[in-house]
């Protein structure tokens, strides 16, 4: 019994915060942000909630995968940003939408999508669950700090979902690769009621090439080569991450989804948001050989290989 991808769905705030108007609040440039890393806006939640965003995403994922909330045996929800300290957002999730089964959070930063989609991939192939909602999604801007420039044009809000359900059939998700490393938790982290802290010229290094060794594990497991590769979907931390990436796996840049410039770095519904689009805008076909990989805080890493 393998697993398959159904209906996903998006949520992203109507906010949007330009390069123009971090301008006015920090001393930077659109120039320097967009040389720097490719981001020319993001989405902030002024209103809504962490909870309230998963939610419209979650749901908008049920409504194109046909799938009814009683019908789900499991909420798993990625974030760094949960609604509250406990109960999980998961859980606060599974009560607002009226589904059944069991619910939680994983906290695996921008990675977390990954984490998620391999956890449900595995609950389902082991016959513990048949369907699952994974969903993630992010408030950074309240742990952003304003007046730090290296680290306030960098991230967004948002959340992206997608229904996992089995299939008799072989797996779409072919490959799984997950990795980390608390010994470097310091170059990514925020504190309890903190702000997020980054050493950003290491992060880029070890990102660089950590993800490369990932997707290439991914992509072996999975009995493929990077010509294979259809649609490459990264976590959007930075284009210049992206770039070097593609390149050094051999992939063409335009096989590389890339929305970094609208919505800016929103961890774990990064990817989720990404894939949605990429569906929607038929960059994604029934079939096509996708390769998902990401590096977050923790630290954190990995990849993942999909027949969609």
């Amino acid at each position: 019994m393998g697993s398959r991808l159904l209906g996903t769905g998006i949520y992203l705030p109507g906010d949007v915060l330009t390069n123009n108007d971090l301008e006015k609040l920090v001393d930077t440039s659109d120039e320097w942000i967009t040389t720097r890393t490719g981001i020319k806006e993001r989405r902030i939640a002024k209103e809504e909630s962490v909870l309230q965003m998963a939610k419209i995403a979650g749901e908008e994922a049920l409504k194109n995968s046909e799938t009814d909330p009683s019908d789900l045996d499991a909420v798993v929800v990625a974030t760094l940003t949960p609604e509250k300290r406990f109960p999980s957002t998961a859980c606060l999730l599974q009560a607002e939408i009226s589904a059944k089964g069991f619910a939680f959070d994983i906290s695996a930063a921008c990675s977390g999508f990954l984490y998620a989609l391999d956890l449900a991939d595995s609950m389902i192939s082991s016959g513990k669950a048949n369907k699952i909602l994974v969903v993630g999604v992010e408030r950074l801007s309240e742990v952003v700090d304003w007046s730090d420039r290296s680290t306030c044009v960098l991230f967004g809000d948002g959340a992206g979902a997608v229904v996992v359900e089995s299939s008799e059939g072989p797996s779409q998700i072919l490959s799984s690769k997950l990795y980390s490393d608390g010994k470097l938790w310091d170059i990514l982290y925020a504190d309890c009621d903190g702000f997020i802290k980054m050493k950003g010229r290491e992060l880029f290094k070890i990102a660089v090439r950590s993800m490369e060794e990932a997707c290439r594990e991914a992509i072996d497991e999975a009995g493929l080569n990077p010509r294979d590769i259809d649609l490459l979907i990264p976590h959007q931390a930075n284009l210049r991450i992206i770039r070097s990436l593609a390149q050094k796996l051999g992939i063409p840049e335009e096989k590389a989804f890339i929305n970094i410039e609208k919505y800016g770095n929103t961890s774990a519904a990064s990817i989720p948001i990404a894939l949605h689009e990429a569906i929607k805008e038929g960059r994604l076909r029934r079939g096509d050989n996708v390769l998902l990989t990401a590096m977050g805080g923790g630290l954190t890493w990995g990849a993942m290989v999909l027949k969609y």
